[in-house]
């Protein structure tokens, strides 16, 4: 006997379990009391995401890169997993935390975050993260206005280069693959080589 549509019953609705969405307030609450000892986090869009858990390749393409932004800018003017500042309606329930800055000034100029117009480029090596950086972190740095963003691919061996932020979004955004090179906008005298970021395995 067939069955009728009215006997079948309708499917479940699927949702999300509810999230907890900090502030950087309650971060700050957090770090205070301890209990935020010994972990490596920021604060993206009300979530705390972890930075632990780097693999080699990361690994080396981050000291790669950063050895060579020390090199074109000096070591006072490169950070490495430093909190920043975004824009005034995103600051509330963001601190990003950027595997590499490079300021404007001096470090030792700073007292608090670095604010958007106090960076020349700001820089994420990203390999499980590609995603999320390409996406949410590309969304949260146009809004701010930081002028320049780059995204180091580990795993697709390229360099994507984030430029012109306009509307909360950036209007240049362009491929580098490991044969080919890109000099920072306030740098365009120096010349990095995406090849030197993934040595040939031995």
């Amino acid at each position: 006997m067939p069955i009728a549509l009215t006997d079948i019953p309708a499917p479940l609705v699927s949702t999300d379990p509810p999230r907890k969405r900090w502030t950087r307030a309650e971060c700050a609450t957090l770090e205070a009391s301890g209990l935020l000892d010994q972990e490596n986090l920021e604060l993206v869009e009300g979530e705390l995401i972890s930075k632990m858990g780097k693999k080699r390749p990361h690994v080396n393409a981050f000291t790669v890169m950063q050895a060579w932004l020390m090199q074109v800018f000096g070591w006072r003017f490169v950070n490495s997993e430093a909190p920043i500042d975004v824009a005034p309606e995103d600051n509330p329930a963001n601190e990003p935390v950027p595997d590499v800055i490079v300021l404007q000034q001096d470090q030792s100029r700073f007292t608090s975050n670095p604010r958007p117009q106090d960076l020349r480029l700001v820089v994420e090596i990203a390999d499980s993260s590609l995603n999320f950086d390409l996406k949410v972190k590309a969304a949260l740095y146009a809004r701010a206005g930081v002028i320049e963003y780059w995204v180091l691919d580990v795993s697709g061996h390229r360099l994507l280069v984030h430029r012109n932020p306009q509307s909360g979004t950036y209007a240049d955004v362009a491929a580098y693959s490991e044969h080919e090179s890109v000099s920072p906008l306030t740098a365009p005298q120096a010349q990095f080589r995406v090849a030197d970021a993934f040595p040939p395995a031995a």
